[in-house]
């Protein structure tokens, strides 16, 4: 029904009216229809009662008729709940003001919804009625329902007002004490409880309540016995939510009293408030079965206590703690050992929680800190820690075993004193070949200087030197490299290191790039003779002697060398079969030469040095006067190899043997073709100078002059000009005055930009600028180069040009130049190097399809380094992963854990965690984690990222508390990475929101 308004505020003016005060109503309408409706009314049966009372007022003229009737008919309409009874209540007050009724129409109406337990709306009549007019026989139910009517509402202050007024009435004394002794147990006073609880206690309807309620109290006042008593006798006759309150008071005072086996299976029958618990529900419970050293079920309590910030908190992960200990779970009590550690409520905790911490950073690693950091950090919060001696000996030995070489050196920088002399120059000895491996040589060089400046183990000034010395090898330095090599061979430590079994092969190929080629050979020639195990680096050794000697002109030597290549079939056996048959032919073998030369031609049938053996081949039949042969060959040449440095060149040959053999027509036609087809080639200049001669020889000056004129980088005049300008330049290259020379061949090429010389005076001005370390400015003569017909410089300017672009990560140029070199390329590396570059780049700009195929191109290619193989493997799995083909990623990642270093083994690792955990192996992905935690620190995103997982792993294993707290740790100490903060912060709210479900004091 709708609730009634204030308007019977007015109804405190109105006086009560006798049914029959008036004798004018038995003139209105008959007296016995009035009273059959009072009878109805008295029956209950107010809808005919209404009906009634309804016709008589319509008929009649009597006022106090009228008044009741619209009493009555108002009573009846609020006892049947209809929507008008508001307002014909409303009616009857304003329309009846003087009549006496109103205040027991207060009443009647309170007492019907208080009867009807709507206590709510009976207050609001309650609240309408003038006490001062009730009868004494009335006043102790009004007092008594008022004042529970207040109870229901929470108005205690009016409650107990209304309450004390019964205390001493026959009838609801009991009732009253017991409420007032309620409502002084829910404020907590207990002494007045007591005293009303007692005065009622003897009551069998309230007994049961009463034991509960005493149980309580005395759990407050700490009389804990009691409550346990109490409790048990209650136990029985409660409700279940009784019942889970009683579970939690005997539960807990056995926990107060040291109980804790008795404990537990009441702690257990909790069943919380509104079904859930709270972190100081959670700590009880773990903290009993952690006293009973069942730690399992203390850590599966422990665990569930997410976002504690207190006291309890800081207990409850400090034992969770000693409890993943006992069960030798070191990464998770690491975790509850820090939580621990990080709060300040109780100080000897907190110290006891970091010394742990740290003991166990030291043996397991850590993922948010360096474990220098972590030790370094607690002898400086607690200088006078007894264990201190014992953590700075572990700080010294922690530099080496994290290998979180990185932070180390600038915590030893920072710390540097004699005592860690030692520590320090194996710290900036590894961190050296750290940089290294990431292809920072010059960096890499400073660091193995400051190691060997250091000299404090012999074994450690021996390595770097010797590394010293590989990064100048990679930095071009051949002869600061040679240097270090041989003062690294001359070390006493040295025959004690890894690096010494193939000092021999490093001096050899510093010799060799200095073109020292007897003392390149010889060293070579010591490699082979001290280390056979090494099949790679003997081939290689036998290779390079081969060519050492070849260029020496010690054909022999030479020859032995390369049949020992050919003989072992290695990957570099086709070049070895092609130099051999050049050997035989420097021994004046040419019938030998041109037997292998063939012999090659059906052996390799797919070999990148085809051309190079055809126009040696064709060559040969040269020397030999077979002339046919040559052609023949030269023509085989040109129709497979339409790209090949050669092909210009083969022409020109093939045009020459026509000249010689006065077929002038013939060789007219080949001359034309090398100058039509290779503009600006020394070929064509050659072939148009030679045809000059057959212009000249045969009186047609004319036919050469309209000819020569179609040439546009032929000019008829001039010639001396151009001639002298370029050899100016080329004189002052020659002299090596570098700067002298490009402003010479910057001149040339200004004044003669289609002169004779202009291929070669733009290919060498490049190769001035990028030796001065000027490479953007080389990059419009070498781009001219590779613009014109393929010419003897096009492979040299491609791969400087790439190198170039790749330097500058412009991918969009360097794919194009990278594509022809890779068609173009003769020399087997520089096509390896545009694969394993085209793989990068196209990875670069997110071609991945391309990017896998050139990748697997490398992987096919046996004679791919494998720091290169290395590099595939990972663009296979990254690019994989971005595809969505995780099989395929999970398949490279695992070839690549097995060969790679540095800071794609930490990659390498991580995605091994990753599939794991993937395939719901949680604690094999920890153990991996906790593996690159250990071993590869100082590469943060990637152990940020395996902390994430980590947490994951710690859900799927239902321990929430580990997994929340490691994800609250990646947000607090990875702000450098933005995608690790949002997928942990994802992932915290997503694993929050499933706890709050259990746990009252997790706040989302």
């Amino acid at each position: 029904m709708q609730k009634l308004p204030k308007l019977f505020l007015f109804l405190f003016i109105v006086q009560i009216t006798s049914l029959y005060s008036q004798e004018s109503a038995i003139y209105t309408y008959p007296l016995k229809d009035f009273d059959k409706a009072l009878s109805l009314y008295e029956d209950q049966q107010y809808a005919s009662a209404q009906i009634l009372f309804e016709n008589i007022k319509a008929v009649s003229k009597n006022e106090g008729t009228l008044s009741d009737c619209a009493y009555y008919i108002a009573n009846c309409a609020i006892r049947t709940d209809q929507d008008n009874a508001e307002e014909l209540i409303n009616n009857f007050v304003v329309d009846y003001p003087a009549s006496r009724k109103q205040n027991q129409a207060f009443i009647d109406v309170a007492y019907y919804y208080f009867d009807h337990r709507e206590y709510k709306e009976a207050l609001q009549w309650f609240e309408k009625v003038d006490e001062i007019v009730l009868r004494n026989n009335e006043r102790n139910k009004f007092n008594f329902e008022k004042g529970y009517s207040y109870f229901v509402a929470k108005k205690m202050k009016e409650a107990k007002s209304y309450f004390n007024r019964v205390v001493n009435s026959e009838e609801y004394a009991k009732q009253s004490k017991y409420y007032l002794g309620f409502m002084a147990y829910e404020s907590d006073d207990y002494a007045e409880a007591n005293k009303q609880f007692d005065q009622v206690s003897g009551d069998e309807k309230y007994a049961e309540k009463l034991s509960y309620y005493k149980s309580d109290m005395s759990f407050k006042s700490g009389n804990f016995q009691k409550a346990i008593d109490l409790g048990i006798k209650a136990m029985p006759k409660s409700t279940a939510l009784e019942k889970s309150e009683l579970n939690k008071i005997i539960g807990e005072s056995y926990f107060n009293l040291k109980q804790y086996n008795e404990a537990i299976p009441y702690l257990v029958g909790y069943k919380g408030k509104n079904g859930k618990w709270n972190n100081t529900d959670f700590y009880q419970l773990g903290y009993a079965y952690y006293m009973q050293k069942d730690y399992d079920n203390a850590i599966s309590q422990f665990n569930k206590i997410i976002d504690g910030k207190d006291f309890i908190a800081q207990n409850a992960y400090y034992h969770l703690g000693e409890s993943y200990l006992e069960s030798g779970k070191k990464q998770q009590a690491l975790n509850a050992f820090k939580n621990a550690s990080e709060m300040n409520f109780n100080l000897k905790l907190q110290e006891d929680a970091s010394l742990n911490y740290v003991k166990l950073s030291y043996e397991i690693g850590n993922s948010y800190q360096s474990v220098p950091e972590v030790l370094l950090g607690f002898v400086n919060k607690y200088p006078n820690n007894p264990n201190n001696s014992a953590i700075e000996k572990l700080l010294i030995d922690s530099y080496i075993s994290s290998k979180n070489y990185k932070e180390a050196l600038t915590l030893l920088e920072k710390n540097k004193t004699p005592e860690n002399s030692v520590a320090y120059q194996k710290v900036v000895f590894y961190r050296g070949l750290e940089l290294f491996t990431e292809g920072n040589y010059s960096q890499s060089l400073i660091l193995f200087e400051k190691a060997i400046k250091e000299q404090k183990d012999p074994i450690i000034t021996a390595r770097a030197t010797f590394w010293k010395g590989e990064s100048e090898y990679n930095l071009e330095d051949y002869k600061e490299a040679l240097l270090g090599y041989q003062q690294f061979s001359d070390l006493a430590k040295a025959k004690e290191t890894a690096e010494f079994k193939n000092i021999n092969y490093n001096i050899a190929y510093a010799n060799f790039k200095l073109k020292e080629y007897d003392a390149a050979g010889n060293s070579f020639q010591s490699q082979i003779d001290n280390n056979k195990a090494d099949k790679f680096r003997l081939n290689d050794s036998y290779l390079r002697l081969a060519d050492c000697r070849f260029v020496t002109t010690k054909y022999q030597s030479a020859l032995d060398a390369y049949i020992k290549v050919i003989e072992s079939k290695s990957v570099d056996g086709d070049y070895a079969y092609f130099q051999e048959a050049l050997c035989y032919g420097f021994l004046s073998k040419n019938s030998k030469k041109i037997e292998e030369l063939n012999a090659f031609l059906t052996s390799y049938p797919k070999s990148d040095y085809q051309d190079d053996v055809l126009f040696e081949l064709g060559n040969t039949y040269v020397a030999e006067n077979k002339p046919d042969l040559a052609i023949k060959t030269y023509d085989k040449l040109i129709t497979t190899n339409k790209n090949s440095s050669y092909t210009s060149r083969s022409v020109l040959r093939q045009g020459l043997i026509y000249y010689n053999s006065d077929r002038d027509d013939l060789a007219l036609t080949k001359f034309k073709k090398v100058a039509s087809d290779f503009p600006k080639t020394p070929e064509a200049y050659e072939a148009v100078a030679t045809a000059r001669l057959i212009y000249v020889d045969n009186g047609k000056v004319d036919e050469y002059a309209t000819w020569v004129r179609t040439l546009d980088f032929v000019a008829v005049t001039d010639v001396d000009l151009d001639n002298d300008t370029f050899e100016a330049a080329e004189k002052q290259y020659e002299l090596s005055n570098a700067k002298q020379a490009i402003s010479g061949f910057s001149n040339y090429i200004k004044k003669f930009p289609n002169g004779i010389h202009i291929l070669k005076a733009n290919f060498v001005l490049a190769q001035l600028y990028f030796a001065e370390g000027s490479e953007s400015k080389s990059v419009p003569n070498y781009e001219f180069v590779i613009d014109q017909p393929r010419c003897e410089y096009t492979e040299q300017a491609l791969v400087r040009l790439a190198e170039i672009f790749l330097k500058d990560r412009n991918c969009d140029k360097g794919i194009s130049v990278l594509v022809r070199l890779e068609k173009e390329a003769d020399f087997s590396q520089n096509k390896t190097f545009s694969q394993a570059n085209l793989m990068k780049c196209y990875y670069d700009v997110k071609d991945y399809p391309n990017s896998v195929a050139y990748a697997d191109k490398v992987l096919a290619n046996p004679k791919t380094e494998e720091n290169v193989k290395s590099d595939a493997q990972i663009i296979v799995a990254r690019s994989a992963m971005q595809s969505g083909d995780e099989a395929k990623a999970k398949g490279a990642y695992a070839k690549l854990l097995s060969v790679s270093k540095g800071e794609l083994a930490a990659e390498a690792l991580y995605y091994d965690a990753y599939f794991k955990n993937k395939d719901g192996k949680f604690e094999i992905s920890n153990t991996v984690i906790q593996k690159l935690a250990k071993n590869y620190s100082s590469y943060r995103y990637f152990g940020a990222k395996g902390l994430i997982l980590m947490a994951k792993n710690y859900y799927g294993l239902k321990d929430s508390y580990q997994a929340t707290y490691v994800l609250e740790n990646v947000i607090e100490n990875f702000t450098d990475y933005s995608d690790v903060i949002e997928e942990a912060k994802t992932e915290l709210n997503r694993i929050k929101a499933e706890e709050a479900k259990t746990n009252s004091s997790i706040t989302k």
